[in-house]
């Protein structure tokens, strides 16, 4: 295996190493080729990513994924990357501390985790560890923070907290509740300084607090798009997750990303 190369970057007066490119290229789903990066979070985890980008492609809108509870970048994301390639954006999907093999595949971060365990919250840490690196890579240009579940809800916190370093942030079925308790997107959505996006599938919206957070985000100005059909999470984008026409709920999400209609 080609010799890691490492650099090192300050993050709020943290150090964190990052471990960038194996060197080789992968295929991501039989897909997009990527190359396997390493990221060292400020409280030592190493997670696991999967980097679309190239010196051709410097200067492209950089989107970065997150997925859901229980699930890995691969497998949520895999079918949607050559897509977003296509369209013109770079991509980084990282494996985040919180995940398993739901809808296939493997958690990389969580599998070198061990027995150890972290609460959703705790993966915040994750998602800044992934922005810094992205920002050191490209530091001229404002990524996408885009977010799925409970990592939707922290994707909110981190367009808050860091609104000079994202352009724009996507939140498919924000998390909250209980297993969310100190990071719910409710307590950030009112700092936004960014263009957000809010989707959820038509099924969510008969739960009465779904809906109010939905009619919640868009008093408070922000875009809202329910999908019907549709299902949790970005996989509302998947047709065979879906089981239906995912291209309505495509079209809203590429329009976004683009800047239109706004």
């Amino acid at each position: 295996m080609p010799e890691l190369r490492k650099s090192v970057l300050r993050v709020a007066g943290l150090s964190a190493a990052l471990l960038l490119s194996l060197g080789v290229a992968r295929a991501l789903s039989g897909q997009a080729s990527t190359r396997e990066v390493l990221i060292e979070t400020s409280d030592g985890i190493v997670l696991t990513g999967d980097l679309l980008w190239t010196e051709e492609t410097r200067g492209r809108p950089f989107l970065l994924l997150f997925h859901q509870g229980g699930s890995n970048a691969r497998a949520e994301y895999g079918s949607m990357i050559a897509r977003l390639s296509a369209e013109g954006f770079n991509l980084l999907a990282v494996d985040q501390r919180r995940g398993g093999d739901r809808f296939g595949g493997v958690n990389r971060t969580v599998e070198r985790l061990g027995d150890r365990e972290f609460t959703f919250c705790e993966a915040y840490a994750d998602l800044e560890a992934t922005l810094a690196y992205a920002r050191e890579l490209e530091p001229s240009v404002w990524p996408v923070i885009w977010g799925s579940s409970f990592s939707a809800a922290l994707a909110i916190q981190l367009a808050a907290g860091h609104a000079d370093e994202v352009s724009r942030v996507l939140a498919f079925s924000p998390a909250s509740g209980d297993p969310m308790a100190g990071c719910e997107p409710g307590a950030y959505v009112e700092d936004l300084a960014v263009p957000a996006l809010f989707l959820r599938p038509a099924s969510e919206m008969e739960i009465p607090r779904v809906a109010a957070q939905l009619e919640t985000f868009q008093e408070q100005g922000h875009q809202t798009y329910v999908a019907d059909p549709g299902v949790h999470g970005s996989s509302m984008l998947n047709p065979e997750r879906v089981e239906g026409d995912v291209e309505p709920t495509w079209a809203v999400v590429l329009r976004f990303l683009r800047g239109e209609n706004q």
